[in-house]
């Protein structure tokens, strides 16, 4: 895939994923608010702590006609047991092809334990009803990132 998402302020490019609510396609959800979040792994503790305070504000983003979606390079079934131990109101799209994570220029190189590897960077992307990209937070800490996020979804109406 060529485009990517370039500016806050442009037009996000369309693109379709596997979700555990069947095929994600950008271009459906226009019209409304959407959040995507990228995380680097199903159940590991940042990962679980994040999903949990999307989990608890979902309320409040379907309040404001926004709906939640969380991205990793994970498979689906991989992806369903972590959204069933969570009990997660929204659906998590499985990338195993990088094909979003590309998009959005998530894959950075990442130090653990001394070592370097090329990982998925917590980030998250807002975009409004016509499908600009409002706001973007790039290596973001999990605890008290959704309540940030669910502000700067209330700022967009």
């Amino acid at each position: 895939m060529t485009d990517r998402v370039s500016a806050v302020g442009l037009k996000v490019p369309d693109f379709a994923l596997p979700g555990t609510g069947g095929e994600f396609r950008l271009s459906v959800h226009a019209g409304k608010p959407l959040l995507i979040y990228f995380y680097p792994k199903d159940n590991t503790p940042g990962c679980t702590t994040e999903a949990g305070q999307f989990r608890d504000l979902h309320g409040e983003f379907a309040k404001l006609g926004c709906a939640v979606f969380g991205v990793s390079r994970d498979s689906l079934k991989s992806h369903e047991g972590f959204k069933a131990k969570l009990n997660l109101p929204f659906d998590l799209l499985s990338d195993t092809d990088e094909t979003a994570c590309q998009l959005f220029d998530v894959i950075k190189m990442k130090k653990l334990y001394g070592r370097e590897t090329l990982g998925v960077q917590r980030s998250t992307f807002l975009i409004d009803a016509a499908g600009i990209l409002r706001r973007e937070w790039r290596s973001v800490k999990a605890d008290g990132h959704a309540g940030e996020v669910l502000a700067a979804v209330r700022a967009l109406q």
